[in-house]
């Protein structure tokens, strides 16, 4: 018989043998894993082991956004397959537009059931004319209208007293929905990779597409189709791709003033726009036509420095041509004494600032010529000493001073422009200027933020940043600004006799 003293022993050794030690266990082995070396299950020891698991996963989403679109290989089933399903939902999208007759039938509805307002009148529907319309559309036209008829687009117009929209307004945002539609679908068909963006040649082709419909571009030369192209689609690259990475998003295309522009060629007649709306619209056939030939004396398909100064009747300043190059001209041709030349499409973004200057794409060119320290604002800390320089140059005017005004130009951001301008006034046989009232008018303008300097931004905010680039670059910009009472005065006074 065994003795109690004796099973007790036995049974605590027995038990000491068949349990291991802690740290051989496999789940404290885990739970140390997970809670890194810390001495308990604190919040010390947790946040460390939560933190990195926290980064684990921010590191896993960023690398799954990231991560390259695979493109399917050229010809590959799965490639046919994506294109086969792109068309087929474009096809979808065109098949749900309205036509030109289901437009007209809708106009015809409009006019047939609207009532005519007694005070201006104007042909107006209230809320319960329109349901009757959208029921009367549908049964001519079919169902693809009635998404026109909601209320909330009903809501969008403005009404008078007694709830009544006008129709006139109603059918010119059902026309342009459709349009924007259909230049969507058609710019999605030539966006080869899907990724919602045009790249230059893709927007060519859009262009060249459209030619045919435009009434006003019909009869273009075959010659010249491609060069058109490429000058249209310029203006879309200038103004929806600022950051000039080669691509527009298509968004940004069918938002901006540029496709509204180019559908205003769709009018039948030229004797509709006067001469001076069609040289001011990019698109015409006329303005694109004599634009970089004209100044391309040599023709060797570059515009040296001094050809360039004939543009605009030679008012533009030199420092601002030299600028320009400075700037702007990156992609350039080595000519003849290693002088750059600018090429055609620099020539297109330059001409585009001029004509929208107080857009921010145009003034943001525009700015980066007038800083010319590249600081990012412009000053007056050197007027005063440039003025005073500028007076011993033409009293001495030899060798040496030429090359210290040289020296000085660097150090200077603001007055020099006004020198350069004011000289192109007085040889144009204007009055004397007081250099400081010019530039006192121009800080009243733009207000900057900062009162000794003024930005990008505060050009911007003051909404007369193109008039203040105009005085600091182009004389007739000056005089125009100068003289702007009488300009005024003229333009009312056939207003009056009409």
């Amino acid at each position: 018989m065994y003795s109690g003293s004796s099973d007790g022993e036995s049974h605590e050794a027995a038990t000491q043998r068949k349990i291991p030690p802690v740290s051989s266990m496999l789940w404290v082995r885990n739970l140390r894993r997970y809670i890194g070396s810390g001495a308990g299950l604190g919040s010390e020891a947790l946040m460390g082991p939560l933190k990195r698991r926290g980064s684990c996963l921010i590191y896993l989403k960023k690398s799954n956004r990231k991560a390259p679109k695979l493109k399917p290989e050229e010809g590959s089933i799965s490639h046919r397959v994506q294109k086969l399903a792109k068309y087929r939902f474009l096809k979808k999208q065109s098949d749900l537009l309205l036509n030109a007759d289901d437009l007209d039938s809708m106009w015809v509805c409009l006019r047939e059931n609207c009532v005519i307002d007694d005070a201006t009148g104007a042909e107006k529907m209230n809320y319960e004319d329109f349901c009757h319309i959208a029921s009367v559309c549908t049964e001519q036209i079919g169902p693809k209208c009635r998404r026109f008829f909601s209320p909330s687009n009903f809501m969008k117009f403005e009404k008078d007293e007694s709830g009544r929209i006008a129709i006139l307004p109603f059918y010119l945002y059902v026309m342009r929905t459709v349009s924007l539609t259909q230049a969507r679908i058609d710019m999605s068909e030539l966006d080869e990779d899907s990724d919602g963006f045009l790249q230059p040649h893709e927007m060519e082709a859009y262009i060249r597409g459209l030619i045919p419909n435009l009434a006003q571009l019909r009869d273009m030369p075959a010659a010249f189709v491609q060069m058109y192209c490429r000058i249209a689609a310029h203006k879309f690259s200038f103004f929806c791709d600022p950051h000039r990475r080669g691509k527009a998003c298509i968004k940004k295309v069918l938002l901006s003033n540029c496709l509204q522009e180019l559908m205003e060629l769709h009018q039948e007649s030229e004797e509709e726009v006067t001469d001076t709306e069609q040289a001011e619209n990019w698109f015409s056939l006329t303005s694109a036509q004599h634009m970089f030939l004209a100044l391309d004396k040599d023709m060797n398909g570059t515009l040296s420095k001094q050809e360039l100064k004939e543009y605009a009747d030679g008012t533009l300043t030199e420092i601002f041509i030299e600028r320009v190059f400075d700037e702007h001209v990156r992609r350039c041709k080595i000519g003849a004494g290693s002088n750059r030349e600018m090429d055609f499409d620099s020539f297109l973004d330059f001409v585009l600032a001029l004509e929208n200057k107080d857009t921010p794409e145009g003034l943001t060119y525009l700015f980066r010529c007038l800083d010319l320290n590249g600081r990012g604002f412009l000053t007056t800390a050197d007027i005063h000493s440039l003025f005073s320089n500028r007076a011993y140059l033409e009293k001495n005017g030899s060798e040496e001073g030429e090359h210290h005004r040289d020296e000085m130009l660097p150090d200077t951001t603001f007055l020099h422009k006004i020198l350069d301008v004011h000289q192109k006034w007085i040889e144009g046989g204007n009055y004397e200027l007081c250099i400081e009232d010019v530039r006192d008018e121009i800080w009243d303008m733009v207000k900057p933020t900062d009162p000794l300097r003024i930005t990008l931004a505060d050009l911007l905010a003051c909404k007369q940043g193109g008039t203040v680039a105009s005085m600091l670059i182009d004389v007739r910009g000056f005089w125009a600004h100068d003289n702007r009472e009488n300009l005024l005065q003229e333009e009312e006074e056939p207003e009056e006799e009409s």
